[in-house]
């Protein structure tokens, strides 16, 4: 018989529907009941994709005896963290104070007011290779319930004091990936220091954000890894505001080669076994150092970050093969994880038919059945799948261990004819593939990172001369400011079949500004700012935090819980802090708004100490740093009489690396409309920007064509250079802005 989880909308709830534990949604009932029996609560997270979290269903949630001992001594709470990132942050927190780790599935034990008391990830159901079992965890929990209630209540409160004191997120999940810890890991006990200081950090001058950057640049070459790209050891993530940072730091011409560890890092990625090669898109990460073999699920998030990082590489390197493998994981997105009405889906599990990664995997005898005999020879070659295999019982994972110039050297193939021959190869399989059982799906749409991809594609729709991913991301626009936004015009935070829930958090407003900004410079429709200014300024009014700075994670009518964190560094995902800083640095620029830019200063200056000290945890922050330091441009391009050469000056424009500018255009006629905002297709807000006054009205004032030739004004701090008239000399002009100045030194060190 189905629990109460049956009634819910995640699809990660929804496969627990059928456990015989008692499950609760998060919600007043479950406290009340554990309020009522006086019992501790089990506080178990996770998400649909999540491999480990299936593990333990499987394992624990499914055991009768298990699940009989939970129901008699505990009320148990199931939480989606994607649905729920508020109460994954806390208890998160909470889990990596006791046991100094995190990762997924989360487990933690509260007391019926939602206190902490102890935690941990994933528990075998019972010992087994130096790991407690379940079971005994279990009942060390009740006999510590029952006879040393005091002792755990004081626990709970000191540990409750201390995350209420927390300035930041401090989990950094590419460094802790879910799974099993290691073995002996146990729980320890919670020093609460001094609560955090209340006065608010000092202003950063432009000459500190420098120091800042150059310390970054100089950590970041020493934990780079010169053989195969990437930070750090196993397992590795991709870090992509890292190697966004590493792009602008190369173009102020800081040290060492950093375009070169850009290009080795991506070019290893798109090799390795993270990348699929028959569809595009990338698993969430390495196991292993050299990105061969990934832990199979696929977020929406990371080939977000990933498409907008691979587009940007190719704009500063020029390299082809970059720009296709942004354009074949925008595909994947499009044809596989994209709802009809434009949403955008939110993972791809790991596991498939029970077994992580089965449904990627290939014999050598499955190649052979597929392709002929010289086209199997040839692409076992190029992707290095054997008869042993490369994995594991005689399996392949699909990867590059050479380029396809090299393997067309060493054996003599002519290279256009083997290019053409992989290509016809790679579609047989994918469609011998999609004969398999697919891994779950994730249907559900969040507004953040649905934002992400939205920034994604309309950036780079003109780079890869690719107009269908704008329309793709207007239309997933229009479905979150339709679908997604309430009668007061706040955000909720997710949807799924037809049903918006939950109060939407910071990354959600941050996240979907600076996409909304986005949009503005790719279509130059000035209705997406007005969207984005609303959403900005109801971003600041309830989440900002007035006496120091920055914002909070929830806003101030939020669901009241033990804590109201602010999360400062980086995760898988972008921090809503940084993410808001650049947002209102370039909404700031853009519409003359200096309470944007005010707002951004004071986030930046107190997150100077996680810049100087963790800049694999705050590319974002310092992203948005570098986008303050400046110097930032508005860039201002009036259209001529002809609309031909109106086009190429736009192309010009949004097809040049400028990281730190806001791009603004219009034609002769004043503020356009493009067709993707057609009769059919109204203003979303009650008021278009004509009845409120356009937010650019400042930005164009005085500035016209010169004798008919689109005409671009280059403005500092508005003060603007003499007219650059005519495509030719606009051309030249961003050319310059855009040039990368590269060291003379080739290590990457």
């Amino acid at each position: 018989m189905p629990n109460r989880l049956a009634h819910e909308t995640s699809p990660y709830l929804l496969q627990h529907q059928n456990n015989p534990v008692d499950w609760y949604p998060w919600g007043p009932e479950a406290f009340e009941r554990a309020r009522r029996e006086n019992k501790p609560i089990f506080l178990s997270v996770g998400y649909s994709a999540c491999h480990w979290c299936h593990v333990m269903e499987h394992e624990s949630f499914q055991d009768e005896a298990l699940a009989r001992y939970l129901n008699e001594h505990f009320v148990s709470i199931k939480v989606d963290r994607e649905e729920r990132p508020d109460l994954d942050q806390i208890y998160m927190n909470a889990v990596q104070i006791l046991t100094g780790r995190g990762g997924w599935p989360m487990s933690v034990f509260l007391t019926p007011e939602g206190k902490p008391f102890y935690g941990g990830t994933y528990w075998p159901p019972r010992s087994r290779m130096g790991m407690p079992g379940f079971d005994q965890v279990l009942r060390a929990v009740v006999d510590a319930w029952e006879h040393r209630r005091a002792q755990v209540l004081k626990q709970a409160e000191e540990l409750t004091g201390y995350l209420q004191t927390i300035e930041e997120q401090t989990d950094d999940d590419r460094g802790s990936a879910s799974g099993p810890p290691p073995a002996g890991s146990s729980p320890r006990a919670v020093e609460v220091p001094e609560a955090a200081a209340s006065t608010k950090p000092a202003p950063l001058t432009p000459q500190e954000g420098r120091q800042i950057l150059q310390h970054a640049s100089g950590l970041l070459r020493r934990m780079f890894d010169a053989r195969h790209g990437g930070f750090g050891s196993a397992p590795k993530f991709p870090h992509p505001m890292e190697l966004q940072l590493l792009m602008r730091l190369a173009q102020r011409g800081m040290e060492g080669d950093l375009v070169g560890m850009v290009t080795l890092t991506l070019e290893k990625m798109a090799a390795g076994g993270i990348y699929d090669h028959l569809a595009g898109g990338f698993a969430r990460y390495s196991v292993d150092e050299q990105w061969l073999v990934p832990h199979f699920e696929k977020m929406l998030y990371d080939n977000a970050l990933l498409v907008r990082t691979y587009v940007e590489a190719y704009q500063v390197t020029g390299l082809a093969h970059l720009a296709e493998v942004a354009s074949q994981t925008c595909d994947y997105v499009l044809s596989t994880m994209t709802d009809p009405q434009g949403g955008f889906y939110s993972s791809e599990d790991a596991d498939s038919e029970g077994q992580e990664g089965k449904f990627y995997l290939w014999t050598a005898a499955e190649i052979r059945q597929v392709l002929s005999p010289e086209a199997a020879e040839r692409f076992c070659y190029v992707y290095d799948v054997c008869e042993e295999g490369n994995f594991e019982h005689g399996q392949n994972i699909l990867h590059l261990p050479k380029t396809l110039a090299q393997c067309a050297a060493l054996k003599g193939w002519d290279l256009t004819t083997l290019t053409r021959e992989l290509a016809e190869s790679r579609a047989r399989l994918l469609a011998h593939r999609a004969t398999r059982v697919r891994p779950g799906r994730d249907d559900k749409v969040l507004v953040s990172w649905n934002s992400l991809m939205i920034d994604a594609l309309a950036y780079a729709a003109p780079v890869l001369r690719r107009p269908e991913l704008l329309l793709a991301a207007e239309k997933a626009a229009r479905f979150l400011l339709t679908h997604l936004r309430r009668p007061d015009g706040r955000l909720w935070h997710c949807w799924r079949a037809g049903q918006a829930r939950h109060e939407a958090f910071l990354d959600d407003y941050a996240y979907l500004v600076q996409a909304l900004v986005t949009l503005y410079e790719r279509t130059f429709d000035e209705r997406w700012l007005v969207e984005a200014i609303a959403l900005a300024d109801s971003m600041r009014q309830h989440f900002e935090d007035r006496q120091r700075g920055g914002f909070f994670f929830t806003a101030d009518d939020h669901e009241k819980l033990i804590a109201r964190n602010k999360d400062l560094h980086d995760a898988s995902v972008p921090s809503g802090n940084a993410m808001a800083a650049t947002a209102l640095l370039r909404l700031g620029r853009l519409a003359g708004r200096w309470e944007d830019l005010l707002a951004a200063g004071r986030t930046l200056a107190l997150a100077r100490r996680i810049m100087e000290q963790t800049p694999t945890g705050a590319g974002q922050m310092l992203l948005a740093l570098d986008r303050w330091v400046g110097p930032a441009h508005e860039l201002v391009l009036v259209g001529g009489t002809d609309e031909a050469a109106n086009q190429e000056a736009i192309a010009a424009l949004q097809t040049a690396f400028l990281p730190r500018s806001v791009l603004a255009y219009r034609g002769a006629a004043g503020p356009s409309q493009p067709a993707a905002f057609s009769e059919q297709t109204p203003a979303l807000t009650a008021s278009s920007p004509a009845a409120l006054g356009s937010p650019l009205e400042g930005l164009f004032e005085g500035r016209t064509a010169e004798n008919g030739h689109p005409t671009l004004y280059i403005c500092q701090d508005q003060v603007c250079q003499p007219p650059v008239v005519g495509t030719a000399a606009i051309r030249a002009a961003l050319a310059e802005l855009a040039a990368v100045r590269r060291p003379t030194a080739t290590s990457a060190g």
